[in-house]
């Protein structure tokens, strides 16, 4: 079944952050009910399949497929301070870090450190932080990508539990036995 014009901007607007009510809005749907509208949208298998097909294509453009996320996680994983820093821990030239260094480092701060005041403020040095990626959070990226299951809560649970024919409630004290 064909898309309406509304419908595929949906589809479009989508794909800007994955926010299906925030869509439906800039989409032209209504405000107020965007939220249910977009729930409604989503479930529909013709959309569902023109997000999946519009997405595929922006990643082909773009190329970017897992591959790609492996290797730009790999590399962060790889990051060695020894790369950027003098032997006494000043930095090495930016012309001298190794490209993934220069593409990765998640911030820069320089500031200028003085002493005294007035007229007899003279600068003494400069004071250089640097903040890296979360090397913790890309590991567990990787985990997670390459499937070792490295950061999965283990649950295990052992014995049968019939929920067929139970009343609500206890279907709710089943569950939460469960969870505890």
């Amino acid at each position: 079944m064909a898309l309406t014009a509304k419908q595929q901007l949906f589809v479009i607007e989508y794909l800007v952050d994955l926010n299906a009510t925030q869509s439906a809005i800039r989409a032209g749907y209504s405000k107020r009910g965007a939220k249910d509208q977009a729930w409604q949208l989503m479930q529909r298998p013709e959309i569902a399949a023109a997000i999946k097909e519009a997405m595929e294509a922006r990643n082909k453009r773009a190329q970017v497929d897992a591959d790609y996320v492996l290797q730009r996680l790999t590399e962060i994983d790889q990051l060695d301070v020894i790369d950027i820093l003098e032997d006494d821990m000043s930095f090495k030239p930016l012309s001298k870090w190794p490209k993934p260094w220069r593409q990765y480092l998640a911030g820069f701060d320089i500031a200028e450190m003085f002493e005294g005041a007035g007229k007899d403020r003279s600068m003494v040095g400069l004071m250089k932080k640097i903040k890296w990626p979360d090397k913790v959070k890309n590991l567990e990226l990787l985990g997670k990508h390459v499937n070792v299951n490295a950061f999965r809560d283990q649950v295990q649970h052992s014995g049968r539990i019939n929920l067929t024919n139970l009343t609500d409630e206890e279907l709710d004290r089943q569950i939460a036995q469960l969870s505890d």
